[in-house]
């Protein structure tokens, strides 16, 4: 069947993929109610279209601290590519080269930082942290990611704890035996992520610039009040994210928090926003909002489904295409011609 849209990769992907593994990537926290409102809150969002504009010339590059992108789009981190597709995160990593995009590679990834790196080389990249009870592990992980040319450091924080994800616990999530946390072994064994540190706090920060010269991007970010501190904190970057919804049920969906985030920056950082992207139109609202790129999740793992790294290019390649219609319609020929003028909330 001919892929469409994201929803085709999606219903590929469910009817495909082993149930536990499927139910792993699909889990929010609860009821669900943060992830799909992640999906939900951009139906509440309209285009103020302008018309009578050249757009026979577009531009839809951008950059992210200075990388040039082909795209706004990135892959945000997600966990164990090996159980949507053989190759794992190093299929991810030739994707995303070959979009000109940039990877955010996790903590948790099923391939190592060496073999993700050999498998893109010159690829933009960033990794993502989470910081352990046994420091001395991440201090490895970062050092070992700068040595190996990753451009950024993206710390999440809003992962003291894993969320209480419901089908998870059902069905007893584990790896499968031939499959490892690549990055953690010979650190620990571990599968349920009860290594994490809840006791990090704000002053880690100084702790991570101590051990790298990479930017720190702050990860999972909703509120001004966070943003004001990670400003204050000297990061570079902040993804607005509720981490798929897999964390706090209730908070909320990661467009509308853009808001206020983007507000209480007032440009002193980059800011980027995961979560609910399935179409072209919904980046061009994120960034009418303020957003500089967005990152996608569970779509990227969708595309890995259907045909590893050429599913993923394909996804991104729609996602791009589906972007580039809707600046041309909306009257914008260029990534600085969109701004807050161009989207309304609808009223209730």
């Amino acid at each position: 069947m001919a892929m469409v849209c994201l929803s085709d990769f999606e219903a590929y992907a469910k009817k495909y993929l082993p149930k536990i593994a499927w139910d792993f990537f699909a889990a929010g926290a609860d009821d669900c109610s943060t992830r799909d409102e992640n999906i939900l809150a951009y139906k509440r969002i309209h285009f103020r279209p302008r018309m009578l504009r050249d757009v026979s010339m577009m531009d839809i590059r951008t950059k992210l601290l200075g990388s040039e992108i082909s795209f706004p789009v990135g892959i945000a981190p997600t966990g164990f590519h090996q159980l949507a597709w053989p190759d794992g995160e190093k299929s991810t990593a030739r994707a995303a080269r070959a979009m000109s995009t940039c990877y955010i590679a996790s903590t948790y990834s099923t391939c190592t930082l060496e073999e993700i790196a050999a498998a893109a080389p010159g690829g933009l990249r960033w990794f993502q942290l989470y910081i352990h009870r046994n420091r001395a592990v991440s201090q490895q992980l970062v050092q070992r990611a700068e040595a190996l040319s990753f451009q950024g450091l993206v710390l999440t924080a809003d992962l003291p704890y894993t969320g209480k994800r419901r089908d998870d616990v059902r069905n007893g999530f584990r790896l499968p035996p031939h499959m490892k946390l690549k990055n953690l072994e010979g650190a620990f064994e571990v599968c349920k992520m009860s290594l994490l540190d809840p006791s990090v706090t704000w002053n880690d920060i100084y702790w991570l610039r101590s051990l790298t010269h990479l930017p720190i991007i702050i990860k999972g970010i909703l509120t001004k009040e966070d943003a004001e501190l990670a400003v204050r904190h000297g990061v570079q970057g902040i993804i607005v994210s509720n981490h798929g919804g897999r964390q706090l049920d209730g908070g909320p969906a990661t467009i509308d928090a853009l808001v206020e985030v983007v507000e209480a920056v007032q440009g002193r950082v980059e800011v980027y926003l995961d979560g609910g992207i399935r179409k072209g139109s919904d980046v061009l609202k994120a960034l009418a909002l303020g957003a500089k790129c967005v990152f996608i999740g569970r779509p990227a793992l969708w595309g890995l489904a259907y045909k590893g790294e050429e599913g993923l290019q394909e996804v991104l390649r729609i996602l791009q295409d589906e972007f580039h219609l809707s600046m041309a319609l909306a009257g914008c020929a260029s990534i600085s011609e969109i701004g807050r003028h161009l989207v309304q909330f609808s009223k209730l």
